[in-house]
This record gives structure tokens, C-alpha cells and sequence, in this order.
């Protein structure tokens, strides 16, 4: 060891952490939702019976087409404006406001029997993604209901790629995980940035879940 690196062994340093770029995830519950659940529930179940499932993000379960709007009645519209006025809320143009811009919304309906989920995903292309609880299912009398919605760390795939254990540590001094699960209920609202990876576990209980998807943008 020469004299200079001797010379600065014991360096102190205090460091602040800080957390940058939030992802902002908005999570609501709607107030009185019986009724309006009990409509949208009626729509969807005589839309399942009449129309086949799509196939997208979903593993056995059933998929409306995205024109939910078109068949779902008042109660699809109140929705679809109870959404957009979460977008608003958590929404900036430059130079606009984000309350008189131009919203579009497609919505599409879900009937996950037991075992069903929906993989990994992403929706491209548009500002927000929104997801509605109606029914969650008979949890089972013991262990996990599943069903969770959950979310990716959209950075996870570059530090995976050089070493698949590293974590980065949080604010909180712990590991940050790779995905976050969301417990949800009936009546919950979810807003999320479109961009962001999530999917839904199997469902483990009985009986069918039923949830309504939406896609949230703005025209130009």
C-alpha cells in the first residue's frame, strides 16, 4: 500500500437517497356500485351468451370485443366517465388542459371462470389503462384466492440481463421486487399508464370473476 492510498482510507460519505420518475397507479373504490354493478353484470353475462370470446391477454376466461360501449348501456357510460375523470386527475398536456381535451375510451368486458388468467401484457398505443371489479368470485375456504392484479417494474429486464439476483434497494432500504400485487375488491376502480406490464394470477376460488378493461386516450 503506497502512502497516497493510505492517505484516504475511512472516507465518509453521506449520501440522500431519492426516488425519481413515479409510476403513478390510482386505485379507487366507487361508492354505492350495487346497482350500477348489478347493470353492467346483467350486459355482460347476456353478451357472453351471445358472443365468442376473443383472444388476447386472456387464458380461459372470456374476452367481449373492445365496443362494450355500444351494448353495455348507461351503465358502461357512467363508468367510462367515472375513468376518465381519474385520467384527468392524473393527467398533463403542455400547453392544454387536461380537463377540456378531447377523451376516447374502449372497453371490453372479462368472465374468468375458476383457473383462468390473464399473461403479461401491455397496452400500446394509448395514455391510460383502467380495470373495474364487479364480481371476484368464492374465495376458497383456506389458502390464497387469487386473482391478483399485479404489475411489473418496467426496468427489471436490463439489470435481469447482466444478473438475474440483483435488486435494487428502495427507499425504505429494501429489495425492490419485480412485480407488485394489487388486492382488489368489487366496486375498485384501477387506473394505470397503458405502458405499464401487468396481468391477472389464476384465479383459485370458485365461481366467475368478472371485470371490465378500458383503454383511455386523448384525441391528438
Amino acid at each position: 500500500m503506497t502512502t497516497a492510498s493510505r492517505a484516504f482510507d475511512g472516507i465518509r460519505v453521506r449520501a440522500a437517497q431519492i426516488g425519481l420518475y413515479e409510476t403513478p397507479i390510482l386505485h379507487g373504490r366507487l361508492a354505492d356500485a350495487e346497482a350500477l354493478n348489478a347493470a353492467l353484470r346483467s350486459a355482460i353475462l347476456d353478451r357472453h351468451a351471445a358472443a365468442p370470446s376473443l383472444a388476447r391477454s386472456n387464458v380461459g376466461g372470456w374476452h367481449s370485443a373492445t365496443d362494450m360501449l355500444d351494448w353495455g348501456g348507461p351503465a358502461a357510460a357512467a363508468l367510462a366517465d367515472t375513468a376518465v375523470k381519474m385520467a384527468k386527475r392524473a393527467s398533463h398536456f403542455d400547453g392544454r388542459d387536461a380537463a377540456t381535451v378531447e377523451w376516447t375510451v374502449k372497453m371490453w368486458a372479462n368472465v374468468s371462470p375458476p383457473g383462468a388468467l390473464n399473461m403479461s401484457h401491455a397496452h400500446p398505443g394509448v395514455l391510460w389503462a383502467a380495470v373495474y371489479y364487479i364480481d371476484m368470485g368464492v374465495p376458497p375456504s383456506g389458502g390464497e384466492a387469487g386473482g391478483e392484479l399485479f404489475f411489473e417494474d418496467p426496468r427489471f429486464p436490463v439489470p435481469f440481463m447482466r444478473l438475474p439476483g440483483f435488486r435494487l434497494l428502495g427507499i425504505d432500504g429494501q429489495p425492490q421486487p419485480v412485480e407488485r400485487r394489487l388486492p382488489t375488491d368489487a366496486g375498485d376502480l384501477v387506473l394505470f399508464p397503458a405502458w405499464l406490464r401487468h396481468g391477472v394470477r389464476p384465479h383459485l376460488g370458485t365461481g366467475d370473476r368478472i371485470s371490465i378493461a378500458m383503454n383511455i386516450d386523448v384525441t391528438g
